[in-house]
């Protein structure tokens, strides 16, 4: 196969990745109007459900607000509801338009790492290809759980606190559609996107480029780094609040030191 790719033109290259790119497309496509059909569902079942008091992240709070570290606000309420308003006339069938897009790229990423995947194969080593498949399957693992993690922790920490968050008594809040559907796409994407921090280490690590060393030198960065983070996503002043934000992404820290080479035995830079 590394033949064939050798001996591949420029042109044949461009028509590969023409070719690659029409898949996707129409993967993308097809994936998006099936999401467009099923949105409604999905609306009220899925995305709006963290705007109710009885939505499982809350029921999980109420369970454990007895051990006292939990605040009042974050428990299971049956009142609590964050009521939407669309701005504009356009605003639902572009939302519409724009959440089904956004679904059919997050369940349909496997396919679109897979595609891109078939592309540079036939250039590739069998050791290679080998390393690069596990790759593939941890990639994905790993985007799918921090999707998960920041649709059932993140977002409902955040919506849960701003919207109930009072500037002034003389203001009265109200929520547009728009806004909240931004939140909503760049939490749960910025969360999908970090949880590829082990294999992105793991990739530099392979190519020489990142040393475990580096995360035992900058241990303490990292973890001022990442409550500064956990603090801008969920400002609220409970350490429950902070701390369940901030250890999945500590975790992930440490858990990629583990995917990097240990240092060669000359190398007298801490390895913790």
């Amino acid at each position: 196969m590394a033949a064939k790719s050798d001996e591949m033109s420029f042109w044949g290259h461009l028509d590969a990745l023409r070719s690659v790119l029409f898949k996707i497309v129409a993967v993308v496509l097809v994936l998006g109007i099936a999401a467009f059909i099923i949105m409604p569902w999905f609306f009220d079942h899925v995305i709006l459900a963290p705007c109710s008091g009885t939505f499982v992240t809350y029921r999980f709070f109420d369970l454990i607000s007895g051990a006292g570290i939990l605040p009042a606000e974050l428990s299971a309420n049956p009142d609590f509801h964050v009521n939407l308003v669309s701005m504009q006339l356009t605003t639902q069938f572009f939302i519409h338009m724009s959440a089904s897009c956004w679904l059919a790229f997050v369940f349909g990423f496997p396919v679109i790492i897979y595609l891109l995947w078939t592309f540079v194969e036939p250039a590739l080593y069998e050791s290679e290809k080998h390393g690069i498949r596990r790759a593939f399957l941890f990639g994905n693992l790993m985007f799918f759980l921090g999707v998960l993690v920041g649709y059932f922790i993140v977002l409902p920490l955040a919506v849960r606190f701003l919207s109930q968050y009072t500037l002034s008594d003389q203001i009265t809040g109200m929520i547009s559609l728009d806004s909240y559907m931004d939140n909503f796409f760049t939490l749960i994407l910025l969360m999908g996107m970090v949880f590829e921090l082990p294999l992105l280490a793991w990739l530099l690590g392979k190519m020489g480029l990142l040393k475990r060393s580096f995360f035992g030198h900058y241990r303490k960065h990292a973890i001022v780094a990442i409550l500064i983070l956990a603090a801008l996503i969920t400002p609220t002043g409970d350490p429950f609040t902070l701390f369940a934000v901030f250890i999945p992404v500590y975790a992930l820290w440490e858990f990629s030191s583990r995917l990097v080479p240990r240092p060669d035995p000359e190398d007298n830079s801490p390895d913790e």
